[in-house]
């Protein structure tokens, strides 16, 4: 596993690791220089699940929900660069890899942002994952603010679009979002851990 000082890039290689999903992990510290002397964002992964797709992942790490007073669900912002990155990489690669935005939930209070079974547990945390393909996003999107360069897809075309990348990657059959009312349970003590994370899916089979 790659040393990653942010907790949610650490929290999905963990999900990818003990899903057994292949997966290349990038050093996203450096922007790449191409050729022509532009420079790109690095991704942070390729992930080869089975299928004819391999996915070129951009992780975005979000609280659920985001704010203190106001709370704010289904936050997904993104800027110009990450989508003009992404796309590049898309071309670059060529037909077979396809971009995705993976917004890595953090879940900080009682609404769950996928079905229960599908919520990770990492270091004592409690993510969800959920990816939107970038063509989806780049359609949907809008601007926030012009002098930050920021997009973001209203909440509910997010939850039209955003698929838990346990289906997208073939782990899991689809499910509706769960409704706004459902709560987390506490995880079972004989739940086991690998790596330091747990697939709750995995305890509830």
């Amino acid at each position: 596993m790659a040393k990653r000082g942010n907790h949610y890039e650490a929290a999905f290689e963990a999900f990818l690791r003990e899903a057994g999903v292949p997966y290349i992990a990038v050093d996203e510290a450096r922007r790449a220089l191409m050729a022509d002397g532009r420079s790109l964002k690095s991704l942070d992964f390729l992930v080869a699940p089975r299928g004819r797709t391999t996915w070129l992942v951009d992780v975005k790490g979000r609280r659920f929900p985001s704010g203190e007073e106001h709370l704010q669900y289904w936050k997904n912002w993104s800027t110009r660069d990450d989508l003009e990155s992404l796309a590049e990489w898309e071309s670059l690669f060529g037909e077979g890899f396809r971009g995705l935005f993976v917004f890595a939930f953090h879940i900080v209070a009682g609404r769950l942002p996928v079905a229960e079974p599908l919520v990770v547990s990492f270091r004592g945390e409690r993510y969800a994952f959920l990816g939107v393909e970038l063509a989806e996003y780049r359609r949907l999107c809008r601007v926030i603010s012009p002098q930050w360069q920021t997009v973001a897809v209203s909440a509910r075309d997010f939850r039209a679009v955003a698929r838990p990348v346990q289906e997208l990657f073939g782990l899991a059959e689809s499910q509706p979002f769960p409704a706004p009312q459902t709560v987390l349970a506490p995880v079972p003590a004989e739940t086991p851990t690998v790596s330091g994370s747990t697939l709750v899916a995995t305890a509830r089979r």
